[in-house]
């Protein structure tokens, strides 16, 4: 390579990663949203963290273009790993988080390695099966896991020593914040990365990139792992600010759940999931309190006029109107 060429390559990637204003409007609303609502913290700290959990479902989905019904998979791993460290003396957050990325990671990349082999119909049902397997093992395994009366007894420590998870979320909510922000740094940056667009090529035509020698199994298997670990974080997260882990963490209805809130944000767009997790969650929170019966009637009418009117979610209905705001004399 050129020193031309290379300082070509290292201006383009400068380029690809530079921030636009208009990134820092999550982060900033985040912020103020512990100011201005401060009875619902706990609420926000779990949208926080399920928000981690709809960017790492996104990886696959949006960019790899891997069609998943079993990402709360790795979700349960992790959720189940700091718990069960915390309900056996290990309570730092810090090392939960870690170790439930691991263990997370781990099953991403063997569970990987045979699902990613196959495609279409056959990756959507091994995904599917994996996730429906390991909730049946939890389910079975009372001693571990606490089985259908889930995971107690936790005590998580304060996080690095000094902040006391509190009653009113204040603690949990800036944790959950800072693992979130941590989360997106690495999602942007894979996203806007060679590797990225490597994974974009492979969603839009797998043979073009064989054919051109690019490892796709490989690249697959490695976001996939990423995506895992991601998950797996955010469950972890969960686990150690609510100090409890229900079977429900390994649902398939939760993979499901989670791939909607990303198809309303906006799939393949990285901030899709920071539009639809926060509008599901709120949704669902107000149905449910105005009519506790048939709240999922109105989660499902509110779906359904979102990929009816907007077939790029919000995000991409935003889009469209921005471009014909600009043709517009």
């Amino acid at each position: 390579m050129t020193a031309k060429s290379a300082a070509h390559t290292i201006a383009t990637f400068a380029r690809r990663h530079r921030l636009r204003p208009m990134e820092a409007l999550p982060w900033v609303l985040a912020v103020a949203a512990y100011f201005v609502f401060p009875d619902y913290l706990a609420l926000g700290a779990q949208i926080l963290a399920t928000l981690l959990f709809g960017l790492s479902a996104d990886l696959v989905l949006g960019y790899a273009g891997i069609v998943t019904l079993g990402h709360a998979a790795f979700y349960g791993v992790g959720a189940y790993t700091a718990g069960y460290l915390a309900a056996h003396g290990v309570g730092s957050p810090i090392i939960g988080l870690i170790a439930a990325m691991v263990a997370a990671g781990a099953v991403g990349f063997i569970s990987g390695l045979i699902i990613l082999r196959t495609q279409g119909l056959s990756i959507l049902m091994l995904t599917l099966v994996v996730c429906v397997m390991l909730q049946e093992a939890a389910n079975k395994m009372t001693s571990i896991t606490g089985g259908a009366d889930g995971l107690q007894g936790m005590e998580v420590q304060p996080v690095l020593g000094m902040f006391r998870f509190d009653m009113y979320g204040h603690t949990a909510y800036w944790y959950a914040l800072g693992v979130l922000f941590l989360g997106w740094a690495v999602t942007r940056t894979i996203v806007h990365s060679s590797f990225g667009r490597s994974l974009t090529g492979i969603r839009e035509n797998v043979a073009r990139m064989n054919a051109i020698g690019t490892p796709v199994f490989f690249r697959l298997v490695t976001i996939y792992t990423i995506s895992a670990m991601l998950a797996g974080a955010a469950g972890a997260l969960i686990a150690e600010t609510t100090q409890l882990v229900a079977l429900n963490v390994l649902s398939v209805d939760l993979s499901g759940t989670i791939l909607v809130m990303i198809i309303l944000g906006g799939v393949g767009r990285l901030y899709g999931a920071f539009i639809g997790v926060p509008l599901y969650m709120i949704a669902q929170d107000r149905f449910s309190t105005i009519d506790p019966t048939y709240w999922y009637f109105w989660i499902g009418l509110l779906l359904v006029l979102v990929v009816a009117f907007a077939r790029g979610g919000i995000l991409g209905m935003a889009d469209a109107v921005l471009r014909r705001f600009k043709r517009s004399p």
